[in-house]
């Protein structure tokens, strides 16, 4: 160990006494310097404006734009520079032979020249440990566990850089060559995963060794030990390497013995990554303040209570436009997006499996290929994009394992335990595209309680849960590619007929009577009774013209719909169109659901030929109002039919009233030791296909009615409750006066001490 140190000792030396070691180290401080300024600007300019974001280590540092990210992107530039002399000046000045007739081994000479390496490393990221204290005074309960736990990341990278540097630089005596081989490693490095992706096994191994992102997980506060044993892996592969090498110039050794070593090396380290990287063999540590790269404790108590064993398949048609997802070469990409559940139930199976057949999501497809079989097609599709169709199943071999019609023979998951459950895990048409913690998390919960059972009225010309028409509720209650359909969110729903012989069923929890153009009969009636007598929840909705057909059920509840059509005098909307408010404190009582859009983003609802609603309150029940119009300019048309052509005018004489009008009420009673729970809308449009869609142009958010509603009627079991806690560092203690002087600081002094300390050396030993 001394002799190590000694020439590790002798190699710093050398290494300061050259300008490459100070040019490198200021050029750094500048580069860096740049950065964290730029980033700590945005942040004052903000905190100038009022503005007090939360998050604030975890923007500043990770993220696409953070400071550790954007290092990360050019760090692998600065190691060439310094490496690709360390043997190579051996050889070509002949000192070689100096070390080896001295009495240390190759062994010494490598190990002690990567720890000059992990010491100059060190020193270099120094500079960066700077600006993260400087960072920790500047933002309130700034997050140093997960700062620290990022830096040790990019130190972990940097000296497996310098690894593969010393192992190029003991190939050649030039040292251009050295640094240029270097980089050509580096680059294989970082596409050595796209080697081999038809197989699994050489997948997983190709893919472990990619070095490019390996310190992501630990720049966003993770520490797993997958990657840290590859930052204790492939170094010591590369310098055992380079001691091999060195071993070969210092005594004859026949070629294929040689050989036999360096891929024996190579060997037993793709064999360790391949155990290590199995989920079973991975350890976690989330340093994070919030937890934010662990799962939520409810979705760990659900993963908790999953027992047996599980296989998630993935079906992947060709054809499909989003196949891209789940090629053999996205493959460990997508076993990304599960990697937290794995590491609560690591013997979770994931399977590909790989077909083609026409598909939903791909009609444009069809129209190219006029008069052709989807064979012909896909025979087609697969020599223009290079597939080879012969691995892929057939329409007839795949309908054999499992029907996906109903799916529309899209991307799509299966999620299958040993006791037979099983349930889907979808795409969805949104931005975010893939399901989150929330749809995943609900989609396990299925397998451990029974979710709440939602029954939709039918028989009175109700709006449609499979229909398609701007009226009908196909996209709330079950459109499998919209997030918040109450399908996705865990929800199983069925129409109800109570005609005839028919009843509400007793597995129905929630029960929704919307837009009915017949009234009920005395018989239905006493059925729907029956229902809410035992406590069932109810979601009532009605409109403009419906109000005798509708109040002899809410009645009883002490509401009444009142006459006429909501109006309200806007420039470019309808005056049908109502734009209405939600009301803070039933919000915060009811649900988080409706908060985010509603009070935070102060979204309103939208609701076309909606009534106002009346209510008492010695019924029973509580009564809450959740939405509401604004107190002037509404009132409730009683004369206007055509809202196209015509104008509407407030007539007092005609009953026409101008005040606040309650559109949502919320009402609750005890039965029993639970709670029945009700909503009345008077708008039934608000949930439609038409209504959730949203009108274009118009900051209006439906959709949390849905959400939130059904949330607080199955008492908080779904949608899924990932919320986190919000974190403490809140707020920037600098304002954008005060950034010139950051500036002069970080993009100034700093580089400019850095280069007259070594101006200063440099000069010194030139005199000496």
């Amino acid at each position: 160990m001394r002799r190590i140190y000694k020439i590790a000792k002798a190699e710093l030396a050398t290494l300061f006494y050259s300008p490459v070691a100070w040019f490198i180290w200021v050029v750094f401080a500048f580069q860096v310097g740049m950065t964290f300024v730029g980033l700590m600007e945005e942040k004052a300019q903000s905190s100038t404006l009022g503005y007090a974001f939360g998050m604030q280590t975890a923007s500043l540092l990770g993220g696409m734009r953070g400071l550790y990210t954007i290092v990360q992107q050019y760090l692998y530039l600065y190691m060439p520079l310094l490496t690709m002399s360390l043997m190579s000046r051996e050889y070509s000045s002949g000192s070689i032979k100096l070390l080896y007739a001295s009495p240390v081994t190759s062994t010494h000479i490598i190990l002690g020249k990567f720890l000059s390496m992990m010491l100059y490393g060190l020193v270099l990221l120094g500079v960066l440990f700077v600006m993260v204290l400087f960072a920790g005074c500047v933002i309130p309960n700034f997050g140093f566990k997960e700062a620290l736990v990022g830096w040790l990341g990019l130190y972990l990278l940097l000296c497996a850089y310098a690894s593969i540097g010393l192992f190029v630089s003991s190939l050649t005596s030039y040292q251009v060559v050295a640094g240029i081989g270097t980089l050509v490693i580096l680059a294989a490095l970082n596409y050595v995963n796209q080697v081999g992706q038809s197989y699994d096994f050489v997948r997983d191994i190709t893919y472990w060794l990619c070095i490019s992102g390996r310190s992501e997980e630990m720049i966003s506060g993770l520490i797993c030990s997958e990657d840290i044993i590859y930052f204790i892996v492939v170094p010591a592969m590369f310098l055992s390497l380079t001691i091999l090498r060195l071993n070969s110039t210092r005594q004859y050794t026949p070629k294929g013995v040689m050989w036999g070593k360096y891929l024996g090396v190579i060997a037993g380290t793709c064999l360790i990554g391949y155990i290590t990287s199995r989920p079973m063999m991975m350890c976690f540590y989330d340093s994070t303040e919030t937890k934010r790269m662990t799962l939520t404790p409810v979705s760990q108590e659900i993963m908790s209570k999953l027992e047996d064993g599980m296989t998630i398949t993935t079906y992947v048609n060709y054809l499909d436009r989003d196949a891209f997802y789940g090629w053999p070469t996205m493959v460990n990409e997508d076993k990304k997006r599960f990697k937290q559940y794995l590491r609560f139930k690591p013997d979770i199976k994931m399977k590909y499996v790989y077909y083609y057949d026409t598909v939903a999501t791909n009609p444009w497809l069809m129209g190219r290929y006029p008069g052709k079989t989807i064979d012909e097609i896909a025979k087609e599709e697969s020599e223009k994009r290079d597939w080879d169709v012969k691995k892929l199943l057939t329409p007839k071999q795949i309908k054999k394992i499992i029907d996906l019609e109903p799916e529309g023979n899209v991307f799509v998951r299966l999620v299958e335990r040993k006791n037979g459950q099983k349930a889907f895990l979808r795409l969805f048409n949104d931005l975010e595209k893939f399901p989150s913690e929330a749809e995943i998390g609900v989609t396990f919960k299925r397998f451990v309680m029974e979710m709440p059972k939602v029954g939709f009225l039918t028989g009175h010309g109700e709006p449609s849960i499979t229909g398609e028409r701007k009226r009908d509720y196909l996209l709330f209650a079950g459109e499998k590619t919209f997030r918040h359909s109450l399908l996705n969110q865990g929800f199983d729903t069925e129409e109800v007929s109570i005609s005839g012989n028919s009843d509400i069923p007793d597995y129905i929890n929630i029960l929704v009577v919307a837009d009915m153009n017949t009234p009920l009969n005395p018989e239905e009636m006493t059925k729907l009774n029956k229902y809410i007598e035992r406590g069932g929840n109810l979601l009532i909705a009605g409109g403009a013209g419906k109000q005798n057909i509708m109040n002899p059920i809410i009645e009883p509840f002490g509401v009444r719909m009142l006459p006429g059509t909501l109006v309200q005098k806007k420039v470019d909307i309808l005056p049908n169109s109502m734009m209405v408010n939600a009301v803070p404190e039933t919000v915060k009582e009811l649900s988080y659901h409706y908060e985010f859009m509603w009070l935070v983003r102060k979204f309103k609802v939208n609701m076309k030929d909606a009534v106002g609603l009346d209510y008492t309150t010695d019924k029973g029940f509580t009564v809450r109002e959740l939405l509401r119009t604004d107190s002037t300019g509404c009132w409730n048309e009683m004369e206007t039919r055509d809202f196209v052509n015509d104008s509407v005018v407030l007539n007092p004489a005609a009953g026409e009233i101008e005040r606040m009008y309650p559109t949502a009420l919320a009402l609750s009673r005890k039965i029993g030791d639970r709670e029945q729970r009700i909503m009345i809308l008077g708008n039934a449009s608000c949930i439609s296909n038409d209504g959730v869609a949203g009108e274009r142009g118009v900051p209006v958010a439906n959709y949390p009615l849905v959400t939130g509603t059904f949330h607080w009627f199955s008492y908080g079991e779904a949608p899924l409750d990932v919320r986190r806690p919000s974190g403490s560092d809140v707020g920037f203690r600098l304002k954008r006066p005060d950034m010139p002087y950051v500036k002069i600081v970080f993009m100034g002094v700093i580089p400019v001490i850095l280069l007259l300390w070594g101006t200063i050396l440099w000069i010194r030993r030139k005199r000496n």
